[in-house]
């Protein structure tokens, strides 16, 4: 099989929701995008989508140089993650909610978890789980799936009511994950508060206590300025993403590649940066690389493989993805993830 057979069969399985486009761009053309008008928001991007096409856009008008004289080399994409191996910065986004792209006619939540989780392990890489309203502190089919590999995972949990997340995360604990943290972003979530789900917007004082109430490295997902990303490291996050929810929580943002630069400057040697939004290739994760990130989530790729192919659709997206970078720092002249850097980038 192969990852395009993978992607045929969730266009099927897909219909009516995703066209699988080979460009996944939230172009208003496109059939996840547009106005929904009250209508559940689906897999696209909200509003006019313009921050869904912010994220590719951004990444669209990076330049790669390519450099060739020189001694010959195998490119290394090994790197670490909170102290973990793992076989490429490229990692499974947090993306939940099979309610979103098709129902459990398409997928279960429980398959969409094992997919990502156990696919993007067999690949040597992590899958990050995240949060929806179907899920509960008694009904928790991402952390089953961490459980199933062992721990190999790190969970996200979405801004619920202070209380509930301390208990959710005491819960993460139990199953020696990777880490756990909050995407601040989901604040902009629709689905959860529509289900008796709410969720809020965190006040520095009560993401210090979240910070502080694990043993778990802990990670804040959803930092599109300075300001936040300081706060972050200020009160003891050991990773952040540079993610602004896949332009689905807040039209007319910019796209995470305009942001990422100025953030990994001023907290990338306090945090570890992490960045998703609109990464489709290999050359797409060099380029975030290259303006400072150490590494990156890929979503809306990672849902197809897994609708289209399960574990084994998921396991091949990520050594493909893995294999396209590998081409592209050798063509750039970066033999380890240590020689990329904006010298690999024309307009920089």
């Amino acid at each position: 099989m192969s990852v395009e057979e993978d992607r045929e069969r969730a266009k099927v399985k897909l219909k009516g929701v995703c066209g699988v486009y080979r460009i996944c761009d939230g172009h208003p053309s496109r059939l996840c995008q547009g106005q929904s008008y009250g209508r559940p928001l689906g897999i696209g991007g909200i509003g006019s989508g313009a921050s869904f096409t912010a994220n590719c856009t951004a990444l669209e008008a990076l330049r790669l140089k390519m450099r060739l004289i020189g001694e010959h080399f195998e490119p290394d994409t090994k790197t670490t993650f909170l102290r973990n191996e793992i076989s490429m910065p490229i990692m499974g986004a947090s993306v939940s909610g099979v309610n979103s792209f098709g129902g459990d006619s398409v997928i279960t939540e429980k398959e969409l978890c094992r997919s990502i989780v156990l696919g993007c392990k067999k690949a040597g890489t992590i899958g990050f789980r995240g949060d929806t309203y179907t899920y509960s502190y008694d009904n928790t089919p991402c952390l089953e799936a961490i459980a199933e590999a062992k721990g190999w995972g790190v969970k996200i949990w979405k801004p619920r009511e202070q209380e509930m997340l301390l208990k959710l995360i005491r819960k993460t604990e139990e199953q020696n994950i990777i880490a756990v943290g909050v995407d601040i972003d989901g604040c902009g979530s629709y689905a959860m508060p529509k289900h008796g789900k709410p969720v809020f917007r965190k006040s520095e004082k009560e993401l210090k206590e979240l910070v502080n109430s694990t043993k778990l490295p802990f990670i804040l997902k959803g930092i599109m300025c300075i300001e936040d990303a300081e706060i972050a490291a200020d009160i003891g996050a050991a990773a952040i993403v540079v993610s602004n929810h896949g332009g689905r929580v807040l039209d007319s943002t910019p796209g995470t590649a305009e942001v990422l630069p100025e953030i990994a400057v001023k907290v990338g040697k306090k945090v570890v940066v992490l960045v998703d939004g609109g990464i489709r290739t290999g050359y797409d994760v060099l380029k975030m690389l290259a303006l400072g990130a150490k590494g990156v989530l890929v979503g809306r790729d990672v849902i197809r493989a897994a609708v289209g192919g399960g574990i084994a659709g998921v396991q091949r997206l990520m050594e493909y993805l893995q294999k396209t970078l590998a081409k592209a720092m050798k063509m750039t002249g970066c033999s380890s993830l240590n020689d990329i850097s904006r010298n690999i980038l024309y307009n920089y």
